[in-house]
């Protein structure tokens, strides 16, 4: 008898990184572009900056609070995030991010009470049905500027923290010639910054800010297209270096997913999402509502082509493995219901704080 001779082309295997991944890269990246977006009316006291800066800081309260909620359901055990801290490892940037998240969120959230402890008083003292809740939450309702410039510092260095760490963690996995590239880190900055602006902007749609701020959005719009020349700038020369070989490992990235035809239909969908959003931004600013759409679809749409994408190439053998979104809590419902406690905060804070006074010229 001959034996039988089996020939193993390749094997599937399932994604490591779930959905969940995805959406906590995708908020906590929102967050903190946000809250840089807070900075120039909420701390410098830019002119015209006030109400759509508060704005901006709503959108990083609400995205801060939600992703760390995404990030525990990754862990597929919830429990185990204290085992970050009973066994730190000095060499895992996953095992440092346990501690720089706390202090951007630590400061963001006493940032956040800081600035809007004198719109909490005006509630209280307007009356109503939350009227205890919020003078209880206001804490006197003085401006505290001292204690918010020192709130600010550190969230701002909790935000710098938590933007190197979670583009670092992914750019170490030498394994993935895709995300083995110092480029992603920057990519992965940049399309939060986009998507903090463009959060920013769908709030202003529902909340409009005074006349005065008009000028402040057309900033912002300026700045959210040029945060789409960069994008496009760092994807002009990863594909360059791939090209013309001056990287090995973009070269033999950009080999393992140019054959591809779904790969060549996503750069092409990205390259022209991108190219729209640069578009309108710059030429029709008052689009608010569009371009904002479109920043967040390609904040979005970066991270799951990273990270569910990058999980369908394989380490070795041939072909492409094939991802399926489930409907149970590992992918659909679980993005679901990611949104649904993203909306259930947003209006929990904006019960306290309503939109319009949030868009007012505080006095």
């Amino acid at each position: 008898m001959n034996p039988d001779i089996v020939e193993t082309v390749n094997v599937a295997r399932e994604v490591a990184w779930l959905p969940w991944a995805v959406q906590y890269f995708f908020l906590i990246g929102l967050s903190y572009g946000a809250f840089l977006v807070s900075l120039p009316g909420v701390v410098f006291r830019r002119a015209g900056w006030d109400g759509i800066s508060r704005l901006a800081l709503l959108a990083a309260l609400v995205c801060g609070l939600t992703a760390p909620v995404a990030l525990l359901a990754d862990l597929h055990q919830p429990g185990r995030f204290w085992h970050f801290y009973a066994y730190f490892s000095p060499d895992s940037w996953m095992s440092w991010g346990a501690f720089f998240i706390p202090v951007y969120l630590g400061g963001l959230m006493l940032y956040a009470w800081l600035a809007f402890r004198p719109l909490l008083a005006s509630h209280a003292a307007a009356g109503g049905r939350l009227a205890p809740l919020a003078g209880w939450l206001a804490f006197g309702g003085h401006a505290s500027r001292n204690a918010l410039y020192g709130a600010a510092l550190l969230a701002a260095i909790g935000a710098v923290l938590v933007a190197l760490y979670t583009g670092v963690e992914v750019m170490v996995v030498r394994a993935r010639p895709l995300w083995h590239t110092p480029l992603l880190p920057l990519q992965f900055f940049i399309t939060a910054l986009a998507g903090g602006i463009g959060l920013t902007l769908l709030f202003r749609r529902f909340a409009p800010v005074a006349r005065e701020g008009d000028a402040a959005v057309l900033r912002l719009a300026r700045a959210l297209a040029l945060t789409q020349a960069a994008v496009l700038a760092v994807g002009a020369v990863w594909l360059g270096l791939g090209l013309s070989g001056l990287s090995a490992v973009h070269a033999e990235a950009l080999a393992q997913v140019a054959p591809s035809a779904s790969w060549q239909l996503t750069a092409i969908w990205a390259a022209g999402a991108t190219a729209l959003t640069l578009l309108l931004a710059w030429k029709r600013p008052g689009s608010g509502l569009l371009i904002g759409l479109l920043a967040l679809h390609s904040a979005w749409m970066m991270r799951w082509t990273i990270f569910i994408g990058g999980q369908e190439v394989p380490k070795t053998g041939a072909g492409f493995y094939t991802y399926q979104l489930p409907l149970g809590p590992e992918g659909l419902m679980g993005i679901v219901g990611t949104a649904g406690l993203w909306i259930f905060l947003f209006v929990a804070l904006t019960t306290l704080l309503p939109l319009e006074r949030l868009g007012r010229p505080q006095a």
